[in-house]
């Protein structure tokens, strides 16, 4: 009987983690609650920018699938839209994390 080898890393389950979590922040972002104005806004604007690809995407994909077979638009509905909607939710959520924090900040310096 073959011996198995070590396990290869897996990028698209390790994404499907990383993007399934969604008190998972990216690296450098830190705490909502801990950050200044200055890093509310920052993370605010990426999360604003990623979130506006994921819809992009989406739109992309229906737009595309509209060529294809049922059976291929039924898997792609399946498979692949989800991912996306899911991506598209957890950056929504990330991006009111930040916009909560900048309302919060700039709430407190009005007299």
């Amino acid at each position: 009987m073959k011996e198995a080898g070590p396990r290869r890393a897996r990028p698209d389950i390790e994404a499907a983690k990383r993007g399934g979590d969604w008190d998972q922040g990216m690296e450098g972002e830190g705490m909502p609650d801990e950050a200044t104005l200055k890093q509310a806004l920052f993370w605010t604007q990426i999360y604003d920018e990623i979130l506006t690809f994921e819809e992009n995407t989406l739109t992309r994909m229906r737009a595309m699938m509209v060529g294809h077979s049922t059976e291929a638009r039924r898997e792609i509905e399946l498979t692949n839209v989800p991912v996306v909607v899911a991506q598209a939710e957890k950056f929504r959520m990330r991006h009111g994390y930040w916009s909560a924090r900048v309302r919060e900040i700039q709430s407190r310096k009005l007299p």
